[in-house]
């Protein structure tokens, strides 16, 4: 390595380093927000809070290295231009590409990696969030007694308490209320003036000894009970309650294992052609469906013919119909000799008709229309189901293609927003947290613009997920192109030469003239 490649190596991987733990911070810390509400109060232990840290930190890794590259590639070369060691560089006969390449063998690094993770981490990290985040949901919270206040932790309990010795242990002024056998119409109390709770040494169960009480049972006196309120008094009662509900289970992760969160690449893309030929089958199912009505409504054209050289006299349709009657009334069956063997020939009368509805006898019209409505109504619910169905399944196979594609975009982000980075610290050469971080938030909130926008548009189906995925890249990357050709050329930025050429003719033109020459 040359001494040139391990300067700007050196002095990009410490700043790179923090940038990168900021990013992760403060995306990590956005994400938190979000289940803060899900964590709070469930006793949680420190070592599972970890984890689930562990594993959003996993999950935001793909979006905090472009911040990280982005930050970090305007602080270095800022400190470069800063201290004049860029111009000294270019004075030496050195381009700036040539001392960016390696930053562009890093970004190359860091987008391989990027993409191993979308791909590999992020799928088997998302699955253990995911499942570990339903658990924390439907554990309860943790058991808290407290003075003064009902607790109705447990099912079909509520629990109060008057007073909590030093020991810990001791309680007095004890109220239970057991609403368990409530639909049956029996209600019970229990109230001690002292007791004793604590919780088993395993942890299972949660006792409650209660000394001095009594115990009240009312029921429901439309039973015909003989006794519809019962007090007793006790010298000693024993409560047991099961802790198995505030306890934390762990449910099969296989369970979560289908959500798109957790499939890489080659299963999305599975997942995507399962779906397009669900779509498939949706379409023929519809098809045959309505072939089968149109089978059964279809009238047997054997029994007419059409006569379109004949209009009718009123004129308002332009064709005959000609009718044939097979009643036995107009039939008879005259015997002919063909080839040696009797054919029956048949003898119809033929009557001229106006339309269909005609053919047909008028007792049997009203229900022949009923019938027709009832297939039609059929006929429209299913095509108004099977859209519902298919418009669905067209968004989920687009949340699948526009995910699998995503991978590949943002991992290709690292590298193009090395090009934006390292242009804009040679273009306003200054250093330290202040420039480059106004410049990086910038671009990379303009980078996360476009992708919610292109998700959402292609969600509604205005622009292929394959587009969409790649479009963010595909606006930014000749942003990166131009910013890098005007910091090889050391202008500026922004040049209005030939405006300022313009307005110097115009106001050359319109100056007087000295009539004193």
């Amino acid at each position: 390595m040359k001494r040139l490649d391990r300067l700007v190596l050196l002095s990009f991987l410490p700043p790179f380093a923090v940038s990168f733990g900021i990013a992760l911070f403060v995306l990590l810390m956005q994400v938190l927000w979000l289940y803060i509400d899900n964590l709070a109060g469930k006793g949680l232990g420190a070592f599972m809070i970890m984890e689930l840290l562990f594993y959003r930190c996993v999950g935001i890794i793909p979006m905090a290295l472009p911040l990280g590259m982005l930050l970090a590639s305007v602080m270095v070369m800022g400190n470069f231009g800063e201290r004049y060691e860029l111009s000294s560089m270019k004075s030496a006969g050195i381009s700036l590409l040539r001392t960016m390449r390696p930053l562009m063998l890093f970004g190359l690094f860091a987008s391989l990696f990027s993409w191993y993770c979308s791909d590999t981490l992020i799928p088997i990290a998302n699955l253990k969030f995911g499942s570990r985040m339903y658990d924390i949901q439907q554990k309860k919270p943790a058991l808290r007694l407290e003075v003064g206040v009902f607790n109705d932790d447990f099912q079909n309990y509520a629990i109060h308490i008057g007073e909590r010795l030093s020991d810990g242990r001791g309680v007095r002024d004890i109220l239970i209320y057991d609403h368990s056998e409530g639909s049956a119409g029996k209600i019970s109390q229990v109230s001690a003036s002292e007791g004793e709770m604590f919780v088993t040494p395993d942890g299972r169960y949660f006792v409650m000894n209660l000394r001095e009480g009594y115990q009240y049972v009312q029921t429901n006196t439309s039973s015909g009970g003989k006794y519809p309120f019962v007090r007793t008094r006790f010298k000693v009662y024993r409560k047991v309650f099961d802790l198995s509900e505030f306890q934390l289970s762990r449910t099969n992760e296989a369970l979560f294992s289908s959500s798109r969160q957790m499939m890489s690449a080659s299963q999305l893309k599975t997942a995507a052609d399962s779906i397009a030929i669900d779509m498939d089958k949706k379409n023929t199912s519809m098809s045959n469906f309505l072939a089968n009505y149109i089978h059964r409504i279809s009238v047997d054209s054997t029994y007419m013919r059409q006569d379109s050289t004949r209009p009718t006299p009123d004129g308002t349709n332009p064709y005959n119909y000609n009718y044939v009657d097979f009643s036995p009334a107009a039939n008879t069956m005259v015997p002919v000799e063909q080839q040696g063997t009797p054919i029956p020939r048949v003898k119809a009368n033929i009557k001229k008709v106006h339309s269909f509805i005609e053919t047909i006898a008028s007792d049997e019209r009203e229900n022949l229309f009923i019938r027709m409505e009832n297939i039609v109504r059929s006929i429209q619910s299913q095509a108004e189901s099977t859209a519902l169905i298919l418009d669905r399944l067209e968004v989920s196979r687009v949340k699948h293609v526009f995910d699998r594609h995503s991978k590949y975009s943002i991992a290709l982000a690292c590298f193009v927003f090395l090009f934006i980075g390292a242009p804009m610290g040679a273009i306003i050469r200054k250093g330290g947290f202040g420039y480059p971080i106004l410049v990086s938030i910038i671009f990379f909130m303009l980078y996360v613009v476009l992708t919610i926008f292109c998700r959402k548009i292609a969600e509604s189906l205005l622009l292929t997920p394959e587009m969409a995925a790649w479009l963010p890249c595909l606006i930014l990357f000749p942003i990166g192109w131009f910013l890098t050709l005007k910091a090889m050329n050391d202008s500026p930025m922004l040049q209005f030469n030939g405006a300022k050429r313009l307005f110097s003719k115009l106001t050359r033109r319109n100056r007087p003239q000295n009539a004193i020459h």
